[in-house]
């Protein structure tokens, strides 16, 4: 049985996907600026930085994303 995606795992793969445009955005500037002044200067290097940081982030967001995480409601079954 499949269970249901709560509000903040939908959040968390939006913000994945984000993350990830984020992170081929820092790729190709890094790209187009190493062909110019190349990597000595810190401008690329922080490119570079952005690059690896969205990257990381987009993985675990994916991965909290697909988690199976169990729902934490209290269930009154009592009947009062």
């Amino acid at each position: 049985m499949t269970k249901r995606k709560g509000v903040l795992q939908k959040v968390s793969l939006v913000a994945a996907v984000v993350s990830f445009l984020l992170a081929l955005t820092s790729g190709i500037m890094l790209y187009l600026r190493l062909g110019d002044v190349g990597m000595d200067n810190p401008i690329s290097a922080s490119f570079l930085a952005s690059t690896f940081f969205f990257v990381c982030v987009g993985v675990v967001l994916a991965i909290i994303w697909k988690a199976d995480i169990p729902s934490f409601k209290f269930d009154d079954s009592s009947g009062k």
